[in-house]
């Protein structure tokens, strides 16, 4: 009798833990709370929300979100042209915010979080989070598609050009270069300490 209690006890513990475990959102969701969290949120309209990047990559580090659910920018269609349209005039907005930067906007071929969402980002990269090979890659290498091609690919053919899986992994594996200059630093601490050089406006 006392084994047939125990037993009973450790199926509903494990039912237990299944439950709870099936109620914890994936870390891929996170964007979708950031929407409505105000320590966030920069500004909002009926189609979109902007929000500071929790982790952010730079100085200034913006995302535009749409409202509607759309999973990545691979699930874009002709009917969302105008979104598309509307988020970049949002982003271009945004960097009117600080004229003493330079910006890039645009979308990851392979983006790691769910609901669809536009870089907007000083291209100082002057943060502490950006920490891996893969992060810089995201953003100087074609991995990073660029809104305004986005935009025109969806108006010109209705559809956008797709970069396969494969390709973007050997993007974001290859060598680390410096975005101005031909500098190729062996590693992440030698490239944040050449980028900081370049914005003091010196010369390695």
């Amino acid at each position: 009798m006392e084994r047939k209690i125990k037993h009973n006890e450790k199926k509903n513990s494990n039912k237990d833990v299944a439950i709870i475990a099936s109620q914890k959102k994936h870390w891929s969701l996170n964007l979708i709370d950031s929407m409505e969290d105000p320590t966030f949120k920069v500004m909002e309209d009926d189609s979109i929300v902007v929000i500071k990047d929790k982790y952010p990559k730079a100085k200034f580090h913006y995302l535009v979100l749409p409202k509607e659910d759309i999973l990545t920018i691979w699930n874009i269609t002709k009917s969302h042209e105008n979104l598309l349209r509307h988020m970049d005039d949002v982003a271009e907005e945004l960097t009117k915010k600080h004229p003493e930067h330079e910006f890039l906007i645009g979308y990851h071929s392979v983006p790691s979080m769910q609901r669809l969402h536009l870089h907007v980002i000083s291209t100082d990269f002057n943060s502490p989070c950006l920490k891996t090979k893969d992060h810089w890659n995201s953003f100087t290498t074609p991995v990073f598609m660029h809104s305004k091609e986005l935009c025109k690919q969806l108006k010109e053919n209705g559809v956008l050009k797709k970069i396969s899986l494969i390709t973007s992994k050997q993007y974001l594996n290859s060598e680390l270069k410096c975005h101005r200059c031909p500098m190729k630093p062996k590693n992440m601490q030698e490239l944040k300490k050449h980028l900081i050089l370049h914005d003091s406006g010196k010369k390695e």
